[in-house]
């Protein structure tokens, strides 16, 4: 019924042809409400939305804003307490909202929860359970690749992964929503991190099952856009969530962890576009629309900064064992 949907469910599309219409169908008997928003697809994809699932809330865009924008536009349109995210690209076992759902119900400090996500092409292997971020200044899934078994326990985490995730709605006025400076890439954990910032947590929830083709918006793992766009980000997500003297107790680690980056696209061609994105996230960084974004120092996040700094040093050990 009606007052039982607690959820609403954003998918952002942008000529999602191949997967749109699967996404939806594994949806229907959820419990919740679906928008989609279209990035200006031109692929027949909107339209196979309006005409195959009227049912389904539509916004359609003049053009392709980026994945941080259409999420905006959802969030904005949506007035339940929890908004789902999930990629256009995956399927949802049953009672996959409810899942998310009650974690966040019985703990009001919890701001996001990431679903299990598993490789749509190779189901016994996880595509994600659980965002972190390191000292090195690398974002990275936990258990990537790796089989389902090890990864059935909840916990928390730096950041949910925006893949397919639930969002404390009434939260977003005080930690803010996606920020649209990053396009796509790495939006997900800025936003994690505001939140731990501000003193909220957030989980891996297992029993939350997607299967995830991966890579159905860029088309690959690494290609110069996703190269150019992540690397660009990860210069703007230190820069906007770190005070300055926390850059400098991590300098040396950050240039290591660059440098380490620089080495593997060189060996795979990129990189040249993986040093442009860096030289464009130091020039966001300097920029007005970037300081403007840039999270204040505050005295009161004192033992956010401590707990946040010492999860970054152990995600490194993370980042090659877990």
């Amino acid at each position: 019924m009606e007052q039982q949907i607690r959820s609403t469910v954003v998918i952002p599309n942008y000529n999602g042809i191949d997967y749109i219409e699967n996404c939806l169908c594994f949806l229907q008997d959820e419990p919740a409400h679906i928008i989609v928003v279209d990035n200006g697809s031109t692929d027949g994809s909107r339209q196979l939305v309006q005409e195959r699932f009227p049912q389904v809330g539509l916004i359609c865009l003049d053009r392709n804003y980026g994945f941080c924008r259409a999420v905006n536009e959802g969030i904005a349109a949506s007035k339940t307490t929890y908004v789902i995210l999930l990629n256009n690209d995956t399927e949802v076992e049953k009672g996959f909202v409810r899942a998310l759902e009650q974690p966040l119900e019985r703990h009001p400090e919890v701001f996001s929860g990431s679903a299990q996500m598993r490789s749509l092409k190779r189901p016994g292997l996880i595509d994600d359970a659980g965002d972190y971020y390191c000292a090195l200044g690398w974002a990275f899934a936990l258990g990537k690749d790796k089989p389902i078994q090890g990864y059935q326990r909840k916990r928390r985490i730096f950041a949910a992964c925006g893949g397919a995730a639930i969002y404390r709605r009434k939260l977003f006025e005080e930690i803010g929503v996606m920020d649209e400076n990053h396009f796509a890439y790495l939006e997900d954990i800025d936003l994690g991190y505001r939140a731990r910032l501000n003193g909220y947590n957030n989980l891996y929830i297992p029993e939350a099952v997607v299967y995830h083709a991966g890579s159905g918006f860029s088309g690959s793992r690494y290609n110069r856009f996703k190269v150019r766009l992540s690397s660009r980000n990860s210069v703007y997500l230190l820069y906007k969530n770190m005070p300055a003297a926390q850059i400098l107790l991590n300098l040396p680690l950050l240039l290591a962890g660059f440098a380490v980056k620089t080495v593997f696209f060189m060996r795979k061609g990129l990189g040249g576009i993986y040093l442009q994105g860096l030289c464009e996230g130091a020039a966001l960084c300097r920029s007005e629309k970037g300081r403007v974004h840039k999270v204040r120092f505050s005295r009161d996040r004192l033992y956010s900064y401590i707990v946040i700094q010492l999860e970054l040093w152990r995600n490194i050990w993370y980042r090659f064992t877990a």
